[in-house]
């Protein structure tokens, strides 16, 4: 199974993974927001696409989207194959599309919403926390994908607090904090030992006069 960062010359695949999402969604009877073979298009162009290829065939996808002028991005369109579920491919995308997004927008929070127990297990092994919709991007243009599923009218009646899908949040910028913090504190411990052991060997040296 070989994993890559999608481009141009997989537009043939397109279709393919809009039909594999949509049939998904029929069968589990969950909301899952619509794709356009169009609109995968776009995200295989610029590189914000993960592709599961077996050989030819098509096995997994998961796509990148930015929200809020890089503020936030958000893992979306994970979808497994039916030939190839059951083999811990979709935690492998879904790690292959997180490194992706830390790697080409650093100082973003990532963020999904699912109501798929799965995907929030591998979700929670990547270091993402169940958060309100009012911590996620507050971009309307995000929110109007949602116009496709058919648990919309959940959310708009909440005024987009609310529905079946969970949100879930991986905030880099905080855990960079915390680590910046970590070292910051361990830096001043070192000196603060040194000047220590300065100031002892000093007055060891006096009482040895």
């Amino acid at each position: 199974m070989n994993l890559i960062v999608a481009n141009e010359s997989h537009f043939k695949y397109a279709h393919d993974i809009c039909d594999t999402i949509a049939d998904s969604a029929k069968v589990r009877g969950t909301g899952i927001a619509k794709r356009t073979p169009e609109y995968i298009q776009k995200k295989l162009a610029n590189g914000n696409a993960v592709l599961a290829l077996d050989g030819d065939k098509f096995a997994g996808f998961c796509y990148i989207e930015v929200w809020g002028h890089e503020k936030f991005v958000a893992n979306s369109g994970l979808i497994v194959h039916p030939d190839y579920r059951g083999q811990g491919l979709a935690k492998r995308i879904k790690a292959k599309i997180f490194d992706l997004s830390r790697e080409k927008f650093p100082d973003a929070k990532i963020f999904g919403i699912t109501t798929g127990l799965a995907v929030m297990k591998i979700n929670n092994d990547l270091g993402y926390k169940p958060v309100t919709f009012s911590e996620l991007t507050d971009d309307p243009e995000f929110w109007k994908g949602c116009q496709t599923c058919k648990n919309f009218d959940i959310l708009t009646r909440t005024e987009q607090k609310m529905c079946l899908c969970t949100g879930m949040l991986y905030d880099g910028t905080s855990k960079k904090k915390v680590e910046e913090s970590k070292e910051m504190n361990g830096k001043a411990f070192t000196r603060l030992k040194s000047i220590k052991e300065s100031l002892f060997l000093r007055k060891k040296e006096e009482k040895s006069k």
